[in-house]
């Protein structure tokens, strides 16, 4: 008896943690985070939205097509705006992800192409790349490629081949 309610606490645990992440997946073979050392932004110019990141990223990964953008009302995860959290969010869509993979997923779901978070710092972006890859370690089901350069944090579905999704990794690079 002791044990199975061992087992169901941890399981209610993992699902709270995995609930918080969306259903996402994170790729654990991919280094999780890139050089912060980038400049995202001008002094005259604004700082860099999830919006301009994914316009960049899209002229590289020509498949990519905006699907979403998230707002603090209709944030699955709840983060959008809180303190150490996103600034903004936009979710897309991948043209070589088969539609019969991901049958039964929402729109904005990761497994559809991806999603591009923006931190207020190169700490919450690194730090959330992270916490997705600790949540999901040793569960090859719940895996994406995560890309992180400077406050930009890009998480790229599992479906997409290594080498499909090495095009967003350069892309992300290229952010400056």
């Amino acid at each position: 008896m002791k044990r199975t309610l061992t087992s169901t606490a941890a399981t209610a645990l993992l699902l709270a943690a995995l609930a918080a992440c969306s259903n996402s997946k994170a790729d654990t073979s991919e280094p999780a985070a890139s050089p912060d050392t980038a400049k995202h932004a001008t002094p005259a110019s604004k700082p860099l939205t999830a919006s301009a990141a994914f316009d960049k990223i899209s002229t590289s990964v020509q498949t990519a097509k905006q699907n979403g953008t998230v707002t603090a009302a209709n944030d699955p995860n709840h983060l959008l705006g809180r303190p150490n959290q996103y600034t903004s969010k936009v979710t897309f869509s991948d043209s070589r992800i088969a539609a019969a993979d991901v049958s039964g997923t929402e729109k904005g779901d990761v497994e559809r192409g991806g999603a591009i978070e923006v931190f207020g710092n190169g700490a919450g972006a690194k730090a959330r790349a992270k916490y997705i890859q600790t949540i999901v370690k040793g569960m090859p089901a719940l895996t994406e490629y995560d890309y992180v350069r400077g406050t930009v944090l890009v998480r790229v579905s599992h479906y997409l081949t290594p080498s499909q999704a090495d095009e967003y990794k350069a892309a992300v690079n290229g952010l400056g």
